[in-house]
């Protein structure tokens, strides 16, 4: 992408943070569409752990996220990965354990968890992309 014109790279840059716009926003409409199609508000607890899921890592891990993907010894490296993993765990497990007490129905889960799928896609999109300034992930 290095031989392209200036004016080339920046509309294709656009075009990836379209992408990204459309998959986060296409899995916030998933997420509305699990509670307002099956009249029951519940699965909206999934959207908790979305917002917790972000924050060690903000808090903890600063600018330097390369650092967790390494063997590190550094206890806030260490409690970053952890509170990360447990609010992903959450995120998965709060529609199904809504669905094993019969307070949603199967259709509400698989939306649920759908939309959990398509943020995962979007915050792996957006990792590939920001690691370089060229966004060579496409």
């Amino acid at each position: 992408m290095a031989d392209l014109p200036a004016s080339l790279q920046a509309c294709l840059g656009m075009g990836k943070v379209a992408f990204l716009a459309i998959l986060v926003s296409g899995g916030i409409v998933m997420q509305i569409l699990a509670c307002a199609l099956y009249n029951n508000w519940w699965p909206m607890l999934s959207v908790i752990m979305y917002v917790l899921l972000p924050m060690p890592l903000l808090f903890f891990a600063g600018s330097d996220s390369s650092s967790l993907y390494t063997d590190s010894n550094d206890s806030w490296i260490n409690a970053t990965k952890f509170l990360t993993g447990a609010s992903t765990v959450g995120s998965i497990a709060i529609p199904v354990i809504l669905k094993h007490a019969g307070i949603i129905g199967w259709g509400a889960m698989a939306m649920d968890l759908s939309s959990f799928v398509v943020f995962v896609v979007a915050i792996l999109c957006f990792m590939g992309m920001s690691e370089d300034d060229d966004y060579s992930m496409f």
